[in-house]
């Protein structure tokens, strides 16, 4: 299968090095470059690519507009497959970043990354993966809710188990951690986050962590151990 990426970046330098990157590989392939949020939201639309590389700062729409755009309920009802969005900065723990995984992104990257580390990155997201370590993300989150969000009612009806899992991911914790803290299997924890994204329903551990910091059901500072 042929993971079909488009590229966002005002940059057209950035862009085609990166092009010549990505299209070298045997499983990859450039379906749409945009110089800007408004273009690349309508490439997403008419390209349907598996992985958008979205630059943060662009002229006109910027990169967190264009991906809010992107994760709108009825542009997501109409796609027959998931799109993956993973933000480009040059920032570490950018609020900006932030903002664009609370509205849908899977991750960031730093835009010096190596060629090697930004095509596993397509590749995990394209898998359905973050690329940013959920303890990380937790950290970046920290603070961006002041006023929670109503506990939506779907969160009550996870078990008292699936709430305690939950609660671990929200801290940033991986599966294995989860285990040893709660004394059960790996595979009985990935069980319960399976049940946890489809009860919420959430796509990824990403979106479990914005959800908990979206909600107020983490308590700011606790990321990590």
């Amino acid at each position: 299968m042929t993971i079909r990426v488009l590229l966002a970046d005002d940059q057209d330098l950035f862009r085609s090095g990166i092009a010549v990157i990505v299209d070298a590989q045997q499983d990859m392939a450039v379906v749409g470059s945009a110089a800007d949020g408004i273009e690349a939201v309508r490439l997403a639309e008419e390209q349907s690519p598996d992985v958008v590389l979205m630059d943060i700062r662009m002229p006109e729409v910027d990169g967190v507009e264009a991906t809010r755009q992107l994760f709108a309920p009825a542009r997501t009802a109409r796609r027959s497959k998931p799109l993956r969005v993973i933000v480009l900065t040059t920032f570490n723990l950018d609020d900006r970043a932030a903002a664009a995984i609370r509205h849908g992104a899977s991750g960031f990257l730093l835009k010096d990354v190596t060629p090697a580390m930004l095509l596993h990155a397509i590749r995990t997201v394209h898998a359905g993966n973050a690329v940013l370590a959920p303890r990380d993300l937790a950290a970046l989150l920290d603070g961006q809710f002041p006023v929670p969000a109503p506990r939506p009612h779907e969160f009550t009806t996870l078990t008292e188990k699936e709430r305690d899992v939950f609660a671990a991911v929200a801290r940033g914790l991986s599966n294995v951690e989860i285990g040893a803290e709660l004394f059960a299997s790996e595979s009985t924890i990935k069980t319960h986050v399976g049940a946890i994204l489809r009860k919420l329903r959430l796509r990824d551990r990403v979106q479990i962590v914005v959800y908990a910091h979206q909600h107020g059901l983490v308590e700011p500072g606790r990321s990590g151990r």
